[in-house]
């Protein structure tokens, strides 16, 4: 049994729960990751069989979500992680393991296509669950307007200084309507390149989903395609974009809805989906010292200046981020 040179209070608690699920002492602990909350994840080995760990500390995360909407989409036929053991008081759960190969990793002009039909195919699916079957918050124009308040809170104020613009909440009502006047399904709420794993089987493996909630169809599509991690070109992005409209058509979802109407709905949905990650960025960065998220601001600010600069509606911000110097210079 290795150790973990690190003083970590909880370790100890693992260790004892480790020994007795597995009614052994012979395995190996290491870290598997970790995420932008307070989870953790460690790959447990016995011989040639792996587990992920995962360490939600019950003061600061509710297991109770994972396991629900884990649960939820595994017996849906779902790729997600079987849950093997838990306990709920002390915030552990033993999980299947994908392996080592997030879809970021794996992602090149060779292999995007087939990765990114294959995520697709699994999006849809998901798409196609009964909602009514799951209790889960609803995507609602409170949270929505929470969301995209990290903007002015975060990056704006906290991280250059500017005090937001008079005309942002006008752009926050249209980002709004958007997502409500779209069809509200099950989302992911992170379906992305680093919560998507390259499995041997029934690819992508799906991660990281216990924020999940009831809300616009596009939101999940956009997260993939308009990933703040990795960019594509647009000609490849509106093939994708073109592939899963068929697909989900094939299959009844949006049967009434043009090309054009869905493109308008994904591009505004990743408008508001940016300018909320620019301020969560900032907020790792400065509250909770999550320094390498800064590394993504770039990206995440090119889709935002990309998008605001196609649609008329969105002028003001447009011309905003051309004419302040700290946002020209990131």
């Amino acid at each position: 049994m290795s150790s973990i040179l690190k003083v970590d209070p909880r370790l100890d608690e693992i260790h004892q729960w480790l020994k007795t699920v597995l009614s052994s002492t012979d395995y190996r602990l290491e870290p598997a990751s970790s995420d932008a909350s307070f989870r953790r994840y460690f790959r447990v080995t016995v011989q040639d069989k792996t587990w992920i760990l995962m360490d939600a500390p019950p003061q600061q995360e509710d297991t109770q979500p994972f396991i629900e909407i884990g649960t939820f989409l595994y017996e849906r036929g779902i790729n997600v992680p079987k849950i093997y053991q838990r306990d709920i008081d002390a915030g552990f759960l033993l999980l299947s393991d994908f392996g080592y190969l997030p879809y970021l990793d794996e992602l090149n002009e060779l292999t995007s296509d087939a990765l990114y039909k294959s995520a697709i195919n699994s999006l849809i699916k998901i798409q196609l669950c009964e909602i009514k079957e799951i209790e889960l918050p609803a995507y609602n124009a409170e949270l929505l307007e929470q969301e995209m308040s990290l903007f002015p809170t975060w990056f704006l104020d906290k991280h250059l200084n500017i005090e937001a613009p008079t005309f942002l909440q006008k752009t926050f009502n249209l980002l709004i309507s958007n997502a409500l006047i779209q069809p509200q399904v099950f989302v992911h709420r992170d379906y992305h390149s680093r919560n998507l794993m390259h499995t041997d089987e029934h690819s992508p493996g799906i991660i990281d989903f216990q924020d999940a909630v009831i809300g616009p169809i596009t939101y999940d599509l956009v997260s993939l395609l308009r990933d703040c991690y990795i960019i594509w070109p647009e000609e490849k992005i509106n093939n994708w974009i073109h592939y899963y409209l068929s697909t989900a058509q094939q299959q009844g979802l949006m049967t009434d809805i043009s090309i054009t109407q869905f493109t308008q709905w994904f591009d505004w949905m990743g408008l508001q989906r940016h300018i909320k990650v620019l301020g969560i960025f900032c907020r790792l960065n400065y509250r909770d010292g999550k320094t390498n998220y800064m590394n993504d601001l770039p990206l995440t600010l090119a889709y935002v200046r990309k998008i605001s600069a196609k649609y008329p509606e969105f002028s003001e911000l447009s011309d905003f981020l051309q004419q302040q110097p700290a946002i020209v210079a990131i």
